[in-house]
């Protein structure tokens, strides 16, 4: 587990989270939306591990996006994971109903 940590800090660096920094503003002044950043961050690491669990999925967007800014934007994440942890062809599962 510690291996995939460090690969995942060498290839998505976090974001600073000193006081200083005024998340989510300094990301729209560059024209990065919260759903754009969290969508795009979650595909880099679903390229580079696939099939992790949700609480992984969790511990590593809180240490990829430890402003707490950020924080609203982890359903976004996990879902964005998931689905670009999806092979091509891939369906998303359905939920089915019963009859009775």
């Amino acid at each position: 587990m510690a291996f995939v940590l460090t690969k995942i800090k060498a290839i998505i660096h976090p974001m600073d989270s000193s006081p200083a920094n005024n998340y989510p503003q300094l990301c729209m002044d560059v024209g990065l939306t919260c759903k754009v950043c969290t969508a795009e961050t979650a595909q880099q690491l679903a390229q580079s591990c696939k099939g992790l669990s949700g609480k992984m999925i969790g511990q590593l967007f809180v240490q990829i996006h430890p402003h707490s800014a950020c924080s609203r934007m982890h359903a976004n994440f996990a879902a964005a994971y998931r689905e670009a942890s999806r092979g091509p062809g891939q369906e998303r599962p359905r939920a089915m109903a019963a009859v009775a």
